[in-house]
């Protein structure tokens, strides 16, 4: 059975409390589910996350956890997935072989520590989660304890030097269209890596229960869950190309329109949009198509 072994000892008491803190004490806590394990391992203020998604390039990167709450119910959600999933192998002692800590670089109260993992995990149904990636955290020494003030993470183990990335979602030159259009675009080329598609979503809390009874309330519950959705899939609204629109009723276009235009940067998604029958008491149900890059 693996053990946690710390390359430093603790005549080297900043390395030694660094890795404490990121290795042994985020294994234990991501293996129990247990945020509160960690929290006060975080500064809150100022706090970003990067998502390098696997890329060594910068432009693929995305700014995925903008503060500690997001980055926060991510974990609760990643760890929880993972305390379910039923695995052949022992995942705790798969995650501690996988770990490696060495290099720290520490300027007086400012730390930057490298982690990598290379490593697997095999699963009773057959299949191996790979772990393979590294991570670069921010670290403070506050009041005489080291904590965690961001990360650029899911950098590929190790990084190469990758050729300049196209946009995965461009406009071409020459698109053009009428000038009463609204907020969508005529035409996107995508150089996608990873196609994310979404399900219809509607104004739904997690009890399933109906939120909004105008088209605005419910425009921007559906449009929260959508972003909800891609998020757990590792994309955003920021990366949707395509948007499929249902209305119960036409004539609420231009009101879903000064909903639906704050939620989307350039280049707009290509839209379509239909009157249709919906379920329940829904004014309006929407599908996505993004990318991953």
């Amino acid at each position: 059975m693996s053990k946690y072994m710390n390359p430093f000892n603790k005549q080297d008491p900043d390395r030694y409390a660094i890795w404490e803190m990121l290795v042994k004490r985020d294994i234990e806590a991501f293996a129990s589910n247990d945020w509160e394990a960690v929290a006060g391992d975080f500064i809150e203020g100022g706090f970003m996350g990067i998502d390098a998604r696997y890329s060594g390039n910068p432009d693929s990167w995305h700014l995925s956890f903008p503060d500690l709450e997001s980055y926060r119910q991510f974990w609760i959600d990643q760890s929880a997935g993972f305390a379910a999933t039923d695995w052949e192998d022992d995942p705790r002692e798969k995650l501690i072989g996988a770990t490696t800590l060495r290099d720290i670089d520490i300027s007086g109260d400012s730390a930057l520590a490298h982690k990598k993992f290379d490593g697997a995990i095999k699963k009773k149904d057959g299949r191996t989660d790979l772990l393979n990636w590294q991570t670069l955290y921010r670290c403070r020494k506050v009041d005489g304890e080291w904590k965690i003030t961001g990360f650029t993470g899911f950098l590929p183990h190790p990084v190469v030097n990758a050729p300049a990335a196209k946009p995965a979602i461009e406009l071409p030159d020459n698109a053009s269209q009428h000038i009463t259009a609204g907020p969508y675009s005529p035409v996107l080329k995508i150089n996608p890596g990873q196609i994310i598609v979404i399900s219809g979503q509607a104004a739904l809390n997690q009890a399933g229960e109906t939120t909004g009874s105008t088209i605005e309330e419910q425009a921007k519950v559906t449009l929260d869950n959508c972003r909800t959705c891609l998020e757990s899939a590792g994309s955003s609204l920021d990366e949707v190309f395509k948007v499929n629109v249902y209305l119960k009723d036409i004539g609420d276009w231009p009101r879903f329109n000064e909903v639906y235009k704050d939620y989307f940067k350039k280049p707009l998604p290509v839209r379509a949009v239909v009157e249709a029958g919906l379920l329940y008491d829904f004014l309006v149900e929407i599908e996505m198509w993004a990318v991953k890059n």
